[in-house]
């Protein structure tokens, strides 16, 4: 007898007992489907779509926030420093505009970040998968 007779005897015999035991054979396992109904799954999707464009509208207030916060900082600073009236405003545009992209650049990659949470969350819901016990 070689060996591929001798596995496929094997795993023949395994089979079987699984089979006279009650188990289910490891090649005929099935991922336990949890039955959702379309409306529930309507309503699901809409809830999880308000939630992406509240947190959308809250991340869109990140730059001019930044941005009057540090333009806030620097016009005390340069009021009690005694700075001219006109080199002070040229500073204080130049601040509110870099912040303004420093703030821009923070909503973007706080974007991406939930994209790719997204991403995995729906990778992770695909493919469900039994540990061997």
């Amino acid at each position: 007898m070689d060996w591929e007779e001798k596995n496929n005897e094997e795993t023949d015999g395994a089979v079987a007992e699984a089979e006279e035991s009650g188990e289910e054979s490891t090649e005929e396992v099935e991922p336990e489907e949890e039955h959702e109904t379309a409306a529930q799954r309507k309503a699901r999707e809409k809830r999880e779509e308000e939630e992406r464009e509240a947190k959308a509208r809250k991340r869109r207030l990140i730059p001019p926030f930044v941005m009057l916060l540090a333009g806030a900082v620097v016009s005390i600073v340069m009021r009690i420093l005694h700075y001219e009236l006109q080199t002070m405003l040229i500073i204080l545009l130049c601040v509110l505009l870099g912040f303004y992209f420093v703030g821009r650049i923070l909503q973007i990659m706080l974007d991406r970040f939930e994209l790719q949470i997204q991403e995995a969350h729906m990778e992770e819901g695909e493919v469900i998968e039994k540990e061997p016990e």
